[in-house]
């Protein structure tokens, strides 16, 4: 008996070293770009570990040097295409788990093999047959052309959705039904006001996309500098160029970005964990 305490014990111990150790490894770099957010010395590649000074500088280059790099007006635009297609992504997530969950048809298991093996492929795999077509549209360089792509493919992402709707009991359905509602009202007032955690997860993912993102924008944007998001335009500041007097400012500039994320997970993180763990108890 005291020998399987005394493993429990270690076990225990094992477990919060080795998660304290990959969190001290988590945090290094985001404390290192924070530090070097506030360095006063230029340079990516000092001789020293700690800076020699501080200033806040580096945060009113930032939005105040214009003329090479307009971060302010990168970051309104990728707020603007992040809220936007935050919204789209989802109302039409959340629409086609419903469906999914709730409904039953004929085309319903098909559709949804389908659209779970289409949503294993990257995105980036039909980059080149979206830019042609926004071009042919006369879309091509455009925050809307932003905003359809992040949000065209969204129902392609519904299974955690459609899991957690799943473990909403069917008889709130029933009982509706008897009282003539149709399947829109369920949709709108029965479902959603009880799936708050699982529009946290869909929503946090559904914002973070389009600020992390380079890949689509870059194709998309090509040189249009005005309707650069912040992970273009960041990007620019570090290229071989610009990386030795603007490192710091795009250091800044990451910490900046950071900020409504981290805002934005902490005011839904109950919900967001909820979601995932509830989206996982059914498929």
């Amino acid at each position: 008996m005291k020998n399987m305490r005394r493993r429990k014990i270690v076990s225990s111990v094992a477990l919060n070293v080795v998660i304290a150790v990959l969190a001290m490894l988590w945090l290094v770099p985001v404390f290192w770009l924070v530090v070097s957010s506030f360095r006063a010395e230029q340079g990516a590649y000092p001789s020293y570990l700690w800076p020699k000074s501080f200033t806040f500088g580096n945060y009113v280059r930032l939005f105040t040097d214009r003329k090479l790099f307009d971060f302010p007006r990168w970051f309104g635009n990728t707020m603007l295409v992040a809220g936007c297609s935050c919204a789209i992504t989802t109302i039409l997530v959340l629409m086609v788990a419903y469906v999914y969950s709730r409904l039953r048809f004929p085309s319903r298991k098909f559709l949804m093999n389908a659209s779970l093996v289409l949503g294993m492929f990257p995105g980036f795999m039909s980059i080149i047959a979206i830019y042609h077509f926004m071009k042919a549209v006369s879309l091509d360089q455009t925050l809307l052309a932003l905003i359809l792509v992040y949000s065209g493919g969204a129902a392609l992402n519904y299974y955690i959705a459609k899991g957690y709707f799943d473990t909403i009991p069917r008889s709130l359905d029933e009982a509706a039904i008897l009282d003539g509602a149709t399947n829109s009202t369920i949709f709108w007032k029965i479902i959603l006001p009880n799936a708050k955690p699982v529009i946290a997860t869909t929503a946090i993912n559904a914002f973070i996309n389009p600020i992390v993102d380079y890949i689509f924008v870059s194709v998309i944007m090509k040189d249009n500098y005005n309707n650069f998001t912040v992970a273009k335009g960041l990007y620019t500041m570090v290229d071989k160029t610009n990386i030795y007097e603007y490192y710091t400012v795009f250091c800044a500039g990451a910490v900046i970005v950071a900020i409504p994320v981290v805002l934005l997970f902490i005011r839904m993180q109950k919900y967001y964990v909820a979601g995932v763990v509830g989206g996982s108890v059914k498929g």
